[in-house]
């Protein structure tokens, strides 16, 4: 991060200017605050991270950040001034937004709300916070008699980008308006404000795949730019630490089990900063807490990314066609909410109001049935990781018998015709393995998801999982497993110098397993080599997948794969009509996927490729369970 002298020198000196009128009106807030004995600076820095929101809103920000480091440190936050629609043109460009997401994937004109940039981001001290909202105030009564109504936009699109660009003549006058408002803030504030100078514009898609602008380019061209509009000036701010930062968003709780380690709390952000990735472990990430300002080492598996824009805060607004501050709905921090309801505090989720987002997404999940669906998981927990490589010593006499040693372990094993040492590289799932397999699939009988075919690897894990999820979907006598060599992971990390000695279709039939004993696989197991390239191992998964899903074109919609954790990425990739990711990319995405790690895909109408879509059913979280003995930790003789 940058030493806070640098920081500082980007912001023209400040006069002293303390005893100005104004400079300090937080008000009664301030007032409420001294009189219960914290300090200026700490209620001042409270309620500047909290958009002046109210005094019970700051009391528990400062509660929440005891333990921050940085609570009494005097940065200043940083903001900006955005130009954002309201009405109508607003749902249908959230309507876009939304969209856009659902039909190509995220692209960075998805980390920020619809808006057009009015200045560069510029730094303010919490004690003349006020001044910005007063100078905003200001300036927009004096411009609100000449701001262009309505506001003339085009369409524009590039091989990479794809925006609304303000006509000329109205540009000019919003960037006097926005150079009149940096004049402004200046006086009332002492901040330096840059107004943005390049082409006014909305960026609706920015940063996406090249064969997704056609499809993007016709969502585009369905937005009616007549519809009516109001345009409202509004600040935001967000935390000057974290700028260069990504966003996450707890998932999960977390308890800290080393002194190191962060406390998670679902709901909340985290910061990362990638530079400080390269000391932690495989698996855990450094960050730091928005909810409470703390730092540490946490599970990465616990986290998913979220939008920059869901973390800053609100601080007003002001409308060009009623003369009331803060009118109309504002698109971050509590903006995507109707007029009349309490903005939202600082690091909450980004809230769509019911009738601009959850109509059409019920329109959506309607379609979604009807359409093609492609689930992929993986296996569930297995032998050989729980109770490690020497199991078999452990549960196999002289003779080959069976006994198990752990109530997690089955009560009894397929008979092998190679014999039980074949377990050593195909080892079976464990009784929460099956028990995982079966939630997932009771959870699919719940959401009325229907699964038409199963394919799944020849690895016995992965047959046992499709089996007890087929169980928990009761569809365990209806539908067969098809075993597809085709669909085993990447032969690289298979130990030794040959391949699994897989037990054949109708061995796993005789173990009461539900088979396919019919089913010709598209790859023999006698293709597959040792130590494949990553490239051929990529190669392989789509060219499978793609004639599993031909095969089953005409012969029902859902199709659900069971494989490895490598086959999350592998096998639905390419089908969105993504380049594979480079192998390095590859093997991090691997390690973060869980037993019964659970995706979707959707057939998308007329274009030929798939899209990631909410799976129909929770994530499957657990914790570690270590293996107890009463007489190593209880007994004392």
């Amino acid at each position: 991060m940058a030493g806070k002298d640098e920081l500082y020198s980007r912001v023209t000196p400040r006069r002293n200017r303390q005893n100005r009128p104004g400079t300090i009106k937080h008000g009664s807030s301030l007032e409420v605050f001294l009189s219960m004995g914290f300090p200026k600076a700490r209620a001042l820095k409270a309620l500047a991270a909290t958009g002046g929101k109210s005094v019970q809103a700051a009391c528990d920000w400062l509660f929440s950040h005891v333990d921050d480091p940085f609570l009494d440190d005097t940065l200043p936050r940083e903001y900006v001034l955005y130009l954002r629609p309201t009405g109508p043109l607003a749902n249908k460009l959230l309507e876009f937004w939304h969209q856009s997401r659902q039909l190509c994937g995220k692209n960075k004109a998805h980390n920020i709300f619809p808006h057009i940039t009015l200045c560069q981001f510029f730094m303010c001290e919490d004690s003349k916070v006020d001044g910005l909202s007063e100078a905003l105030q200001h300036t927009v009564s004096r411009w609100r008699a000449t701001f262009p109504f309505p506001l003339a936009l085009e369409l524009y699109t590039s091989s990479n980008f794809i925006g609304l660009f303000v006509e000329e003549d109205s540009a000019e006058i919003i960037k006097k308006f926005a150079a009149d408002f940096a004049s402004e803030a200046t006086s009332k504030a002492d901040v330096r404000v840059e107004p943005h100078r390049k082409q006014l514009h909305v960026t609706l898609a920015y940063h996406f795949l090249s064969n997704q602008l056609a499809a993007l380019e016709k969502l585009a061209r369905g937005i009616d730019l007549k519809l009516g509009c109001d345009w409202v000036a509004a600040i935001y701010s967000r935390d000057i630490r974290f700028a260069n930062h990504e966003t996450l968003r707890v998932m999960y709780p977390y308890t800290p089990q080393n002194d190191d380690e962060l406390e998670l709390a679902q709901g909340d952000f985290i910061f990362m900063s990638p530079v400080e990735q390269s000391t932690t472990s495989e698996g855990w990430i450094y960050g730091t807490s928005l909810g409470n300002g703390c730092s540490g080492l946490l599970p990465e598996n616990y986290i998913a990314r979220a939008d920059e824009c869901d973390t800053w805060v609100y601080h007003c607004s002001c409308s060009f066609l009623s003369a009331g501050a803060g009118v109309g709905p504002s698109l971050c921090d509590g903006g995507l909410r109707r007029r009349g309801q309490e903005e939202q505090g600082p690091g909450e989720a980004l809230s769509l109001p019911i009738d601009l987002i959850c109509q059409p997404v019920q329109k959506n999940s309607q379609l979604s049935r009807q359409k093609r669906c492609l689930f992929v998981c993986r296996h569930g927990e297995r032998m050989d990781v729980v109770f490690g490589k020497h199991w078999i010593s452990q549960c196999f006499d002289a003779k080959g018998n069976y006994i198990r040693s752990n109530l997690n372990m089955p009560l009894t094993l397929p008979q092998r015709c190679g014999g039980f040492r074949d377990y050593e590289k195909d080892a079976p799932i464990t009784v929460f393995g099956c028990t995982q397999a079966r939630l997932v699939g009771e959870a699919l009988l719940e959401s009325k998801s229907t699964v038409d075919h199963v394919y799944c690897s020849p690895s016995l894990r992965c047959v046992q999982t499709a089996f007890n999820i087929l169980k928990g979907l009761q569809q365990e006598t209806k539908v067969r497993i098809r075993v597809e060599p085709g669909l085993f992971e990447w032969t690289k990390w298979v130990s030794g110098n040959s391949l699994p000695a897989w037990m054949t279709p109708c061995e796993l039939a005789a173990a009461n397993l539900g088979t396919d004993t019919t089913y010709r696989p598209h790859i023999q197991m006698n293709k597959l080599g040792v130590s494949e390239a990553y490239e051929t191992y990529i190669s392989r998964s789509f060219q499978v997948m793609r004639d599993i899903l031909g095969e089953c074109k005409a012969k029902g919609n859902n199709i659900l794969i069971v494989a490895h954790a490598s086959s999350l990425e592998a096998c639905t990739r390419q089908l969105q009509g993504l380049s594979p990711s480079n192998a390095k990319d590859f093997v991090q995405v691997v390690r973060k996927i869980p037993y019964l790690g659970f995706c979707a895909c959707e057939e998308v109408e007329d274009a030929g490729i798939w899209q990631l879509v909410d799976p129909p059913i929770l994530p499957l979280t657990h914790g570690p369970n270590h293996s107890f003995s009463w007489r190593e930790i209880l007994y004392q003789e």
